[in-house]
């Protein structure tokens, strides 16, 4: 069984991303990035902007929750 880390990305600081993924790429298999919209669940997070701009940043594989 091959087991998989991935680091969400939830609780990063947003004006610091890149330093934030950069903390942990070296540990990490994957970042796991949940996706709230503000309508169907009462936060809003993450939008196709900001998960374009980190794709284009890493080549970690994104986990996409979207809730």
């Amino acid at each position: 069984m091959t087991i998989k880390i991935a680091a969400s990305i939830l609780n990063a600081d947003m004006n610091q991303l890149a330093k934030e993924i950069d903390s942990v790429k070296n540990h990490i298999d994957w970042l796991h990035v949940d996706i709230m919209d503000n309508h169907f669940v009462p936060n809003l997070t993450w939008g196709p902007l900001v998960v374009n701009a980190i794709s284009a940043y890493t080549k970690k594989t994104l986990f996409v929750h979207i809730m």
